[in-house]
């Protein structure tokens, strides 16, 4: 299985164009991508799973 892209949480928090409180605010409502959470404490999001949770986003708001 091939090694997805990771993103750090600045790099997501530059693409959403959303401050950390913001970001977590949203996560604390059970909103957001999918995070990973390394050993050494930092986190992290497949760009996979970015990607998909933006689809999501959209699709909710055609509905």
């Amino acid at each position: 299985m091939a090694r997805q892209p990771m993103l750090k949480l600045p790099e997501v928090l530059a693409e959403l164009d959303m401050s950390r409180a913001a970001f977590y605010r949203m996560r604390a409502r059970g909103k957001g991508p999918r995070l990973i959470k390394l050993p050494n404490g930092q986190l992290r999001v497949r760009r996979s799973d970015l990607d998909n949770w933006l689809a999501q986003c959209e699709e909710a708001a055609a509905a």
